[in-house]
């Protein structure tokens, strides 16, 4: 964006603009190079967490379920919960309120939530996670992310006490140079595409 001053109105509409323009690019990645992608993402992502978090057996670990040409990393949720984690995922419950986590297993009953997404079922318990996974479609090297503007993922970062540990997953070509930030945005931990660790805060 040229104007790095503009109103929060052009900003909005300079955002929602690069979102569509990316999330067109991502949907036409070729599928066997999205495999190929989500193959070296699985591989930087065991590396990362064995390097950083290894031993933390009973630590809650969220990741989430794919959707729309997002690179595809189930595999680490069995690998976590196999591992001794307690594996989540993100759940919509209440719109435009913060996301509630819920308890996943190989062996969790999933039902459909919000926008059609499989989702841990009602009586799952609920957690706080202490690492959690982040899709982007947009990312800068400063650790901003530019998800699909609905606000949950900020809304639930603001709202967790402590907060947790944040890895955005994307893709390399997916880089901006700017989302131009705002107040509610949230810099992220850590990102990390095909390529390895990215960027971050």
């Amino acid at each position: 964006m040229s104007d790095i001053h503009g109103s929060p109105p052009d900003i909005a509409r300079w955002r929602k603009g690069e979102r569509e323009r990316l999330r067109a690019a991502r949907m036409a990645f070729p599928v066997a190079d999205r495999r190929a992608a989500a193959a070296a993402l699985l591989e930087h992502l065991r590396a990362l967490l064995i390097e950083r978090f290894d031993g933390a057996r009973g630590q809650v670990f969220s990741a989430y379920w794919p959707i729309k040409g997002e690179p595809d990393l189930r595999a680490i949720m069995a690998d976590r919960h196999a591992a001794g984690a307690i594996v989540a995922l993100p759940v919509v419950e209440t719109k435009a309120a913060p996301l509630v986590f819920r308890r996943w297993t190989p062996e969790t009953r999933m039902v459909r939530g919000d926008w059609n997404i499989p989702v841990p079922p009602h009586d799952a318990p609920a957690v706080t996670p202490a690492i959690t996974l982040a899709p982007l479609v947009g990312w800068t090297a400063d650790g901003y992310r530019l998800g699909y503007g609905g606000g949950y993922f900020d809304r639930t970062l603001a709202a967790l006490t402590p907060r947790p540990f944040v890895i955005g997953i994307g893709y390399q070509a997916a880089q901006l140079e700017t989302i131009v930030p705002q107040p509610h945005d949230i810099r992220l931990d850590l990102i990390l595409t095909e390529a390895g660790v990215r960027g971050g805060r």
